[in-house]
């Protein structure tokens, strides 16, 4: 795993510039509602839009897109990540913020289906999880440093400015990766097959019971999860009376725990990934009751740091176990994957729009918290895609 690590800090890299992006609507509701003349309801669908082009084209994308070298296509995918943030630091309309999200989101999904098999391709097989784990630090990087420091600097120099430093970060990653990434050719069954059959076997591979329970997971839990985090800060507003340094500080509190969470998932999800999701499910969902009444400033802290710790190492397990339950046909998991997950987004946010237009959103945590817990009785049903112990992986396709 040493070998490459370099390729690995830069891939987690990349996750780290487009999470920041992706969640900087949630820091920054307010500003770039009063920058753009829109209701903050209105900012909080862009996280929608963003999330139904990612779902409809992660799957053909990256059917089109197997024959690329693997190296190459991330890079491909984060430069134009870092095109969309340029374009939409100049945005002068909701519109055109939106339509340079989705430019992103075209990406998005190309991206997260390959960055994951990537990594596994870097290592030994019974490392994929760990592989996975150091990645996606960057995620949860994003969500201690990226969303509070943007969150800061929006409020600050303004909402713009922040895009636009996000675009450099993706575009210095973009050389990062081209220098420091190992020559990753597309695997030999991947140039042999044509593309349709492609698009074919990772529409069919939904029909593998354990993808199929990872992803019901994936859906309800992140659903639930997004209906209230898109509005946390609302919601922390109504709750403590957080807003301005006192949210980026939370923000910044609920990723420092999401980094904890994530440094003790790595040391596990490669061995017993059943009770480590059980735990963390359940932990998730006490937090999220906690939010539901208002308690004060110390209880809504404590509870957004065990929120935050525990959802951020929750998608490390969720990826893992794509990885494990579909060995042989890694990239097409990932993108029906990767499709669930923004299913999940885009529902979330959706859902939680309807309820604060509705002047319900007191009632947000509450419907997290059951939707996570739906999320855990699949858990608990689906002991193929989340064992007690973690079988010996096979041998997957070298490459390097």
């Amino acid at each position: 795993m040493s070998q490459h690590r370099g390729g690995l800090i830069v891939l987690s890299a990349a996750c780290f510039v487009y999470v920041t992006a992706e969640t900087l609507p949630v820091g920054l509701l307010p500003q770039i509602a009063d920058g753009l003349a829109v209701s903050e309801a209105d900012v909080g669908l862009l996280l929608t839009s963003y999330a139904v082009v990612a779902a409809l084209t992660t799957i053909p994308l990256t059917a089109l897109t197997m024959r690329i070298p693997r190296h190459l296509l991330i890079a491909v995918t984060v430069a134009i990540f870092a095109i969309s943030q340029l374009i939409a630091a100049f945005a002068g309309s909701l519109l055109i913020l939106t339509l340079s999200r989705l430019i992103c989101a075209v990406a998005h999904g190309v991206f997260w289906s390959t960055i994951a098999p990537v990594a596994a391709r870097l290592v030994p097989p019974d490392r994929a999880g760990r592989a996975t784990a150091l990645v996606f630090f960057g995620n949860s990087l994003a969500i201690v440093l990226g969303v509070p420091l943007s969150t800061a600097l929006g409020q600050w120099l303004g909402w713009r400015v922040a895009l636009a430093v996000l675009a450099v970060a993706g575009a210095a990653c973009v050389v990062a990766l081209l220098i420091v990434l190992p020559k990753l050719p597309a695997l030999p069954q991947d140039l042999t097959v044509r593309a349709g059959a492609r698009l074919k076997a990772s529409v069919r591979i939904i029909s593998n019971g354990p993808v199929a329970a990872v992803c019901l997971s994936t859906v309800v839990l992140v659903i639930g999860h997004f209906a209230a985090y898109t509005y946390i800060a609302p919601l922390v507003r109504r709750d403590g009376g957080l807003e301005g340094f006192g949210l980026s500080a939370l923000l910044l509190g609920y990723g420092a725990a999401g980094l904890i969470g994530n440094a003790i998932v790595g040391r596990f999800v490669d061995r017993r990934p059943g009770p480590l999701l059980i735990t963390l499910i359940v932990l998730m969902a006490l937090s999220l009751i906690a939010l539901a009444p208002v308690l004060g400033a110390a209880p809504t802290v404590l509870a957004a740091l065990i929120w935050g710790g525990t959802f951020t190492a929750i998608p490390v397990v969720l990826q893992a176990a794509i990885l494990r339950v579909a060995p042989l046909a890694r990239d097409a998991a990932s993108a029906v994957y990767v499709v669930a997950f923004q299913i999940g987004i885009g529902g979330g946010a959706l859902l939680g729009e309807r309820f604060v237009s509705a002047g319900r959103l007191g009632w947000l945590p509450a419907l997290a918290a059951v939707l996570t817990g739906v999320a855990a009785l699949t858990v608990l049903v689906a002991r193929r895609a989340f064992p007690v112990r973690a079988p010996v992986p096979e041998q997957a396709p070298a490459a390097v």
